[in-house]
């Protein structure tokens, strides 16, 4: 009897029994298994770091266990689901096995649906399936990698590259057409300096350097306007569909490869609108 009276006392002392409640919080919290959140779930459900969620993996929430957030992720960003709201978390895998466990199936938690392997380099994907299919009945396999044909990369890729054939072959058009402007301007200027013995030779010559300089100029304003709104593409398709990919991306090697195309075709563009004017008679150029 007289054990029990100081626990008595202790429970109906105000001090100790908020010294309790807290010690009791702080043991459920370190206990609570943490979990990652991403950054769209983070700003949807109002979460911060130390936060506790509870998590189901049942719709009615069944078997809910308590979880601390103990960070927030940016989502990998992928290409294929850049439309989809990232609405994910990331768990360790014994908490992940025990939340999504089937209690009427023991054997539930050591038993898989599907394992993604990467294979070594050379060796052939469709003798591994075989042989697994050999070795393991039931068991299927099926590559992860898709056909160029069913690739809807692939599909945007030849619809860039028909975009930019229809750029190109436009551009070269105008080009041509702003070089015949320009010749047929120094018709008398071409026609004195063929009297005064200038050779064909240096004057096409000097036509394809004017095409060569012309053409790569544009390219160098074309690249650097595409460098310069580069990052405004970016951010206006990233903020309107809340993900990190990356729309839009300039590198060295398209800027090289727009002015290695553009310089043949100023050149072709500069000799053929002046071809033209050099193979005619000297007197025919003179205006009457």
């Amino acid at each position: 009897m007289s054990r029990r009276e100081p626990m008595q006392w202790a429970c109906h002392n105000p001090a100790m029994l908020t010294f309790v409640a807290a010690l009791a919080c702080a043991i459920a919290l370190d206990a609570a298994p943490d979990v990652l959140v991403s950054r769209q779930l983070a700003a949807r459900a109002h979460l911060t770091v130390g936060d506790t969620v509870t998590l189901a993996a049942d719709a009615n929430g069944a078997r809910a266990r308590t979880f601390r957030v103990a960070g927030v992720y940016e989502p990998t960003p992928d290409p294929m689901r850049f439309t989809a709201e990232r609405i994910e978390g990331r768990l360790h895998l014994p908490d992940l096995i025990a939340l999504t466990a089937d209690p009427h199936d023991p054997a539930s938690a050591e038993s898989v649906n599907t394992i993604n392997m990467t294979l070594a380099p050379g060796i052939d994907t469709r003798r591994f399936i075989a042989d697994l299919a050999s070795q393991a009945p039931g068991v299927t396999g099926w590559p992860t990698a898709r056909s160029r044909d069913d690739d809807p990369f692939v599909v945007l890729d030849r619809f860039h590259l028909a975009i930019s054939v229809v750029t190109v072959v436009g551009s070269t058009a105008f080009l041509l057409a702003l070089m015949v402007i320009r010749a047929e301007e120094r018709r008398d200027t071409i026609a004195i300096l063929r009297m005064v013995g200038i050779s064909r030779r240096s004057l096409l010559t000097s036509v394809a350097v004017e095409g060569l300089v012309t053409a790569i100029a544009g390219a160098i304003f074309g690249v650097a306007l595409a460098f310069t709104t580069e990052g405004l593409v970016n951010r206006i398709f990233q903020t309107r569909y809340d993900t990190a990919l990356v729309f839009v991306r300039v590198t060295p090697a398209l800027a090289w490869r727009a002015v290695a195309v553009a310089a043949p075709l100023g050149i072709a563009a500069g000799l053929a609108a002046s071809w033209t004017l050099l193979r005619r008679n000297i007197l025919s150029l003179f205006r009457r």
